[in-house]
């Protein structure tokens, strides 16, 4: 179903303006979670970063609104019953763009509970591998998704989970640890963020391995077993 959807967004037909429109999407977002994760890491409470975050989520939002339109309008038109599917998806996939331009923003606003720097620790350098590998892997969804490349989406989804894996882990490290209140508090949110962040970003790479109905479930045993490459830098 991906390939079709590619195949319409690189068309004459009225959906391809969407695909415009989603691309745009990925990039805002993309910068406002290296723009937050600068905020944050290296205590840069700027306020011209914070406000063009702010601005770039209230762009993200009118193009997830007006894609929702485009969606309606060109379903009610006689004829375009065949492309439902196409724009079930659609919608599926800007959602979750969309919330990750939410979780970019809360990271930006997390030196509002502690405006000092964290302490630099083996729980802040691991968030700080963690930071890199969901950058890492928000930079290259487009590409991936663009050219349906299922090898890579499958790399990036295995190393996804694992990055996950190691933000739950983390969040029981700091609860256990002995930070003061807002410490524990930034660096279970910042954990919690950045998982979130890059699981709406694996949903958009499921589209590329799964089908429709398993968008946003990539369950181990529907994932062919084969050996992980490392991801290119």
């Amino acid at each position: 179903m991906l390939r079709e959807l590619l195949t319409i967004f690189r068309s004459e037909n009225p959906l391809s303006s969407m695909g415009e429109q989603f691309a745009k999407m990925l990039k805002l977002t993309l910068e406002m979670t290296t723009t937050a994760g600068t905020i944050f890491f290296e205590n840069k409470n700027n306020p011209e970063d914070r406000t063009r975050i702010y601005e770039q989520d209230v762009r993200v939002n009118q193009l997830e609104r007006s894609i929702r339109k485009s969606v309606v309008a060109h379903l009610t038109l006689p004829g375009n019953t065949p492309d439902v599917p196409y724009c079930l998806l659609l919608m599926s996939l800007v959602k979750d763009v969309e919330r990750i331009g939410d979780y970019a923003k809360n990271l930006a606003e997390l030196v509002d509970i502690r405006p000092e720097p964290v302490p630099d620790d083996e729980v802040l350098q691991e968030l700080q591998e963690i930071r890199r590998g969901v950058e890492d892997a928000f930079r290259s969804t487009w590409e991936i998704f663009a050219s349906s490349d299922s090898e890579r989406a499958m790399q990036y989804i295995r190393q996804g989970r694992d990055l996950a894996h190691r933000c739950e882990t983390l969040i029981l490290r700091i609860a256990r640890g002995s930070y003061d209140a807002s410490t524990a508090a930034v660096l279970v949110l910042c954990s919690r963020y950045y998982k979130r962040i890059g699981g709406h970003a694996l949903n958009v790479l499921s589209a590329v391995v799964m089908p429709l109905h398993k968008v946003d479930y990539y369950d181990e045993e529907e994932i062919p077993q084969k050996a992980v490459k490392t991801p290119p830098a």
